[in-house]
């Protein structure tokens, strides 16, 4: 029977795809990517050549019900986003909602998801943690904040670069200056880079340096 594949894409190193995930690409009839672009130079440098069709947050309500009834009529659909796994803060859940619900099979592959490296470095513990992805950037962010200080176990955020500093400014208000943090940049690339500390700390090093690349930050929770 005809499936959607979820296919988790390097966030960084072009070695860390699998093996697994090159084959599915190769064989399913369509890939749905996020940016058309990006995917691209990925298939070229691993010499697929399945066709392609943009799926991102623009036009996923339109196409959902077009790529389901192009499964249901016998075709493979492999879907990734322009890095780690789709869904995680990437298009990909009203999809595949839309495909359980006409009971399509949906499968995803195991592969690199940004956060996991980064909460496993972080000398924080990882055992029970919340994940929170991105902000909201106006309305509901400082409520948010707030609730999210009184939460006893890690909190894990993404982040862009040039948002970093307000970012690190509102933990310490919110948080308090003295929370244990982490922020990893870069993961996986040249210019890899995980600096720890407390709040305080973190946030003066990174007011001395330009920020590049698509950053992990993880807080320590509440303390009892």
């Amino acid at each position: 029977m005809p499936k959607l594949y979820l296919v988790p894409t390097p966030i960084g190193n072009l070695e860390d795809i699998t093996l697994r995930a090159i084959r599915i690409l190769k064989e399913v009839n369509i890939i749905l990517a996020e940016d058309t672009r990006t995917t691209g130079n990925l298939l070229k440098h691993f010499g697929i050549d399945t066709r392609m069709m943009a799926h991102h947050l623009f036009n996923e309500h339109h196409e959902v019900p077009l790529i389901t009834d192009r499964i249901i009529s016998g075709e493979n659909v492999a879907l990734v986003s322009d890095a780690g796994t789709p869904g995680i803060s990437d298009p990909g859940f009203l999809l595949v909602r839309e495909c359980l619900k006409a009971g399509i099979e949906v499968e995803c592959l195991p592969g690199p998801t940004a956060f996991v490296p980064a909460l496993v470095a972080s000398g924080i513990p990882c055992d029970c943690f919340h994940f929170e992805g991105f902000l909201p950037q106006k309305k509901g962010r400082q409520t948010r904040l707030k609730l999210l200080a009184e939460i006893a176990h890690t909190l894990v955020f993404y982040e862009s670069p040039h948002r970093l500093i307000k970012a690190l400014e509102e933990f310490s208000v919110y948080f308090g200056a003295e929370r244990k943090i982490s922020v990893s940049r870069e993961l996986t690339k040249i210019y890899e880079e995980t600096k720890r500390g407390t709040i305080a700390e973190v946030l003066e090093y990174f007011k001395r340096k330009p920020v590049k690349g698509e950053i992990v930050i993880v807080v320590e929770g509440r303390k009892k």
